[in-house]
């Protein structure tokens, strides 16, 4: 039976408690980049920038135990299937625990092979090596929370989401402050005290989803539920994988520009995180009331979902760009001391401002076609995509700065554009309401 009709008034609601925990994610990057950048170290700022993206590329190759755990337990709950919801949580929770665990074994061959594919060098190198290594001591911790925080998500917990989230991002600044400012660290400062936030924030996403770990033993083992998960979690980590090679090939063509216009990226990128993080709290409600309707076979209730979140997410994204357009220089020279990286991060700032505009079609099809657990479409997109945005950044290298920055928005585009082929398949997956 459907569900009574969706209101704006109940999409914020449950946006809100997300986006105010997502906005406290870039607040991690830009307190690591202020730290690190206001000692006028442009060499330590690009291994931050670095070894972000080297850390990030590893732990969001299995970003599907967060993404496929809110599309599947949206879908669970929908279908009112209490013992799947549980048996969820704890496939999620070992599995998660068990990859990051193999991470930090395999460190040893993960690192120098990651610099090696990156345009670095000389100390640059021996900076990003320190932070990688610092933070994979928090592997383990890392994915299980993205575990137990998908599995909050497509319950509509967002509440207690954000107060995990909170706990997670405030005890990473304090710590990255302490460590590197009080006790002189540096770089594996950074990365130190990013690992032991994580292990703060599973102890206490461990408290929150207690009653989600009860169940019968046998369901976990459920031959047919592990066989949806894995090919769920196969197609979305092969989605992951091809945003993220985006991503890193985006951070090796500022690096290859060299250190100045490198640590200006790392800057400039804490504007597309703030703005990315928080239209996710709108996207994530996305996923969550997607993921139920097509649990309960609602048709009209997935595209009200979608036209509803849809408007919240294009007035955030124009005053985002609003914001970056007329404050975006006040804001760099809070970040960093450099004259050099001023100059290139304010030469810049149009295009960034942008970004959320054409940002935002992409996230939000992407919080759609993950609640309805659409992992081919989602893996095809992103390969289709990623394939593009490589091709049109070898196109505007003559550009230089700005023709990376322009790909930049060209890949959102084309990531849309892909997305939306599958809409009409997707449609077709439920019935029209009665």
């Amino acid at each position: 039976m459907p569900a009574p009709s969706l209101t704006r008034r109940a999409i914020l609601a449950q946006a809100w408690p997300i986006m105010l925990g997502q906005a406290t994610v870039p607040l991690v990057g830009i307190v690591d980049t202020a730290v690190i950048g206001r000692t006028g170290d442009a060499t330590a700022l690009a291994a931050v920038a670095l070894g972000t993206t080297i850390v990030n590329f590893l732990f969001w190759a299995f970003g599907f135990l967060r993404m496929g755990m809110t599309g599947l337990t949206a879908q669970a709950s929908g279908a009112g299937d209490g013992a799947e919801m549980a048996a969820l949580l704890r496939r999620g929770l070992i599995l998660g625990g068990a990859v990051g665990a193999a991470l930090f074994v395999l460190q040893l061959a993960i690192v120098p092979a990651a610099l090696a594919l990156m345009a670095g060098g000389g100390s640059l190198d021996q900076a990003t090596r320190a932070y990688v290594t610092a933070r994979l001591f928090g592997a383990p911790a890392a994915l299980a929370f993205y575990a137990a925080n998908g599995w909050l998500l497509g319950l509509g917990r967002t509440r207690a989401a954000l107060g995990i989230q909170l706990i997670l991002n405030l005890a990473n600044v304090a710590l990255t402050t302490w460590f590197v400012w009080a006790l002189g660290w540096g770089v594996r400062g950074v990365g130190l005290a990013t690992a032991a936030a994580d292990w703060i924030a599973v102890v206490a996403a461990l408290g929150v989803t207690r009653s989600g770990w009860r169940g019968e033993a046998a369901r976990l083992f459920d031959r047919a539920a592990l066989a949806r998960l894995f090919a769920v979690n196969r197609d979305l980590m092969i989605r992951t994988l091809a945003l993220l090679a985006l991503f890193a090939w985006f951070t090796n063509a500022g690096a290859r520009l060299g250190a100045e216009t490198l640590a200006a990226q790392q800057v400039l990128m804490q504007f597309v995180a703030v703005s990315a993080f928080v239209l996710d709290g709108f996207c994530f409600t996305a996923e969550a009331r997607v993921g139920a309707a097509i649990g309960a076979r609602d048709r009209a209730g997935m595209l009200r979902a979608v036209r509803l979140v849809g408007e919240f997410c294009l007035g955030t994204a124009a005053a985002f760009a609003l914001t970056i357009a007329i404050g975006g220089e006040a804001f760099v020279a809070l970040l960093t001391t450099s004259t050099q990286v001023r100059a290139v991060a304010a030469g810049l700032l149009p295009l960034v401002a942008i970004v959320p505009l054409i940002g935002t079609p992409a996230w939000l099809l992407d919080g759609v076609f993950i609640g309805a657990t659409a992992g081919r479409a989602l893996r095809n997109a992103a390969l289709l995509s990623t394939a593009a945005y490589v091709a049109t950044d070898l196109a505007l290298r003559p550009l230089g700065a700005s023709g990376v920055w322009l790909a930049l928005l060209l890949g959102y585009a084309w990531r849309a554009l892909a997305l939306g082929l599958y809409w009409r398949g997707l449609l077709r997956r439920l019935s029209p309401s009665p």
